[in-house]
């Protein structure tokens, strides 16, 4: 791997390490400090192995520096004189020469307990996200704005604004004690469920960054799962959720980088593996007596993993989405159970359901209304997918319905 490679890969790997420790070290509070450090430690790789060479261990390398860099700060006296917390203060010389502890176990321990902190009720959740992308995931500024489609100066604000929230609030990075945890955890699993939608349903046309962001929630969840006091039920459900949406990815997007939907796609291109391992994960979810939206929409997707067109199947679907909507109403989930409505009583009874929505701001209504009315009346169903067609918002969507339009009128 060539340094123009390598460094960025580096970074969404390491940068996120070295922060969470240096925070977990020295607190919240010079979270910002942290953050220089870890840059600086990246701008140093640069410089130097374009005239050195790579070293043999890359990583190990990035930890010395950042170490070294740490000690230099405390050593020159400016934040340990002027913003290091009290209690560093006021401890012994030796905090000068305390050992920067960037060893898996401490690494892994800092990023959970850094997850809690980043994820506190007290800042919104697009903060929230923002500062997941950042801080957990060592996603850069500009790849945070692609995620959201904004400007880098807008994410920019947004960070700082969490930055200094998480300060006056006097945030502990920590894990949740016992009584706190399902809440706190409750706070944390929305803002990997938020990420993994943002790259799973994201109208960027950027592939790449799509999968990464899909990964970084899995990963997020992955540790909550391998940690003993948050390996809970509804962690493990989330998880099964995103291995079965995670299988379909390939198959979702076609080489042109658009939309492939459900009943078009090639079933050859699931990931056999991932619903393995979702499969796993939603058997260890059916633990304790809660049943949480994440354990019902993991079996949503669970059924739309089997490749089978059976009435066991829409039955089974149409099940959960009952029991989805009585939890935590939805109106994208009330339109994606007029589908399965459908495919259960017929498309009558569908078309029904899905109009007593009257969700006409949305094109997605329109578009499933069209689907709905194609072989029933195709006369309204062109009328649906114009609907669609105009407040479709991307070119990929634009084109799917494009494509049924023009389907449709061949078949007039």
């Amino acid at each position: 791997m060539h340094n123009e490679t390598l460094i960025p890969h580096l970074f969404r790997t390491e940068y996120r390490k070295i922060v969470a420790v240096l925070c977990r070290q020295f607190g919240l509070q010079q979270m910002e400090i942290a953050e220089d450090i870890a840059s600086d430690t990246f701008l140093a790789a640069a410089e130097t192995w374009p005239l050195k060479g790579i070293p043999q261990q890359p990583a190990a390398w990035l930890y010395q520096v950042a170490k070294n860099k740490t000690k230099n700060y405390l050593q020159r006296g400016l934040l340990f004189a002027s913003k290091i917390s009290p209690e560093i203060k006021s401890s012994t010389a030796e905090s000068y020469e305390q050992e920067i502890d960037l060893s898996p176990g401490n690494v892994n321990d800092s990023q959970l307990q850094m997850m809690f902190a980043v994820c506190h009720p007290s800042i919104s959740k697009e903060a929230q996200v923002g500062l997941s992308l950042r801080i957990l995931c060592g996603f850069g500024i500009e790849e945070i704005a692609n995620a959201f489609l904004t400007g880098k100066e807008t994410i920019n604000k947004r960070l700082f604004r969490a930055r200094e929230k998480l300060k006056q609030e006097n945030i502990r990075i920590e894990l949740p004690s016992p009584t706190e945890m399902d809440a706190r955890l409750s706070a944390v699993l929305t803002i990997i469920y938020l990420l993994f939608n943002e790259g799973y349903y994201s109208v960027s046309q950027h592939t790449t960054l799509r999968k990464d962001l899909c990964m970084e929630a899995m990963r997020l969840c992955t540790m909550l799962v391998e940690n003993e006091s948050t390996n809970k039920p509804a962690v493990n459900a989330l998880l099964a959720l995103m291995c079965f949406h995670a299988s379909r990815f390939d198959a979702r997007i076609n080489e042109q980088g658009e939309l492939v939907l459900y009943e078009e796609q090639d079933t050859s291109l699931w990931n056999t593996d991932l619903i393995s391992k979702g499969g796993y994960f939603l058997h260890r979810a059916a633990s304790g007596n809660q049943l949480t939206k994440y354990h019902l929409e993991a079996g949503i997707a669970y059924w739309n993993t089997q490749k089978e067109d059976t009435p066991e199947k829409w039955q089974h679907i149409l099940q959960y989405y009952n029991l989805l909507l009585q939890i935590e109403y939805a109106p994208i989930a009330a339109l994606n159970r007029t589908y399965a409505l459908s495919k259960v009583y017929g498309k009558q009874t569908g078309i029904t359901a899905a109009e007593q929505l009257a969700l006409t701001g949305s094109y997605f209504y329109f578009a499933l209304l069209g689907e709905l009315y194609t072989g029933v009346d195709n006369i309204k169903a062109q009328q649906h997918f114009e609907k669609a067609l105009a407040l479709a918002k991307t070119p990929a969507d634009k084109n799917v319905i494009q494509k049924k339009m023009n389907k449709l009128s061949q078949t007039s």
